[in-house]
């Protein structure tokens, strides 16, 4: 079964959580106590103290203010937009890039906070994580009703103290690359001030 790719990006922030395996760095020693897995366990908690009294979905509206305040500084939105539009990130003017990266940011968190919003029950098992300096990896498969796990690695790099997603890989198949496919595709028929356009019209949907 494959499940919506927002939709998966979201239940590590919303799922019930259970521990598998240890943690490592890539020299084989114990990571940090403040390492990225631990980082992206606190996020979950802190959604689940709002979210573990909903009962409808008029609960999650209520509260989608307060939930994407915990969520987003979790995620390099920045960064996701320069790596999804790829080659063509560098053939933009500062101020371009500016307004394709408020524009992205607009649309991923529409589309997160209500990929959120699905969240059905689905359990997540923190596995390994792997710590190459200041960028890591977070094995953290999910397993739905019907009890087969849906690999995912979430792909972080440290910003300021903070381990930050910039990309998440579901059964082999990256986040940011299916953007930069779509994106892509687009601009081989539209210009960049389009492809802007589309992402803010998508963003506000939501």
């Amino acid at each position: 079964m494959r499940f919506n790719y927002l939709r998966l990006a979201a239940i590590f922030l919303a799922s019930n959580v259970f521990s598998a395996g240890g943690i490592f760095s890539a020299g084989g020693a114990f990571a940090a106590d403040n390492g990225p897995r631990v980082q992206l366990q606190e996020t979950m908690e802190r959604v689940l103290a709002v979210t573990r009294d909903f009962h409808s979905e008029q609960d999650f509206v209520d509260n989608k203010a307060k939930l994407k305040q915990i969520v987003l500084p979790r995620f390099d939105f920045t960064e996701m937009a320069r790596l999804s539009l790829g080659q063509h990130w560098n053939s933009l003017a500062p101020r371009q890039q500016q307004d394709f990266v408020a524009a992205f940011i607009k649309f991923a968190e529409s589309s997160y906070m209500n990929a959120l919003g699905t969240y059905r029950g689905e359990k997540m098992i923190y596995g390994r994580e792997q710590i190459d300096q200041n960028f890591a990896e977070v094995d953290t498969p999910v397993v739905g009703s019907s009890g087969e796990p849906t690999p995912i690695n979430y792909k972080l790099h440290l910003v300021r103290g903070q381990w930050k997603v910039y990309d998440v890989v579901i059964e082999q198949i990256s986040l940011v690359s299916n953007f930069r496919s779509q994106f892509g595709r687009i601009l081989q028929t539209a210009s960049v001030d389009e492809l802007m356009k589309r992402l803010k019209e998508k963003g506000a949907q939501g």
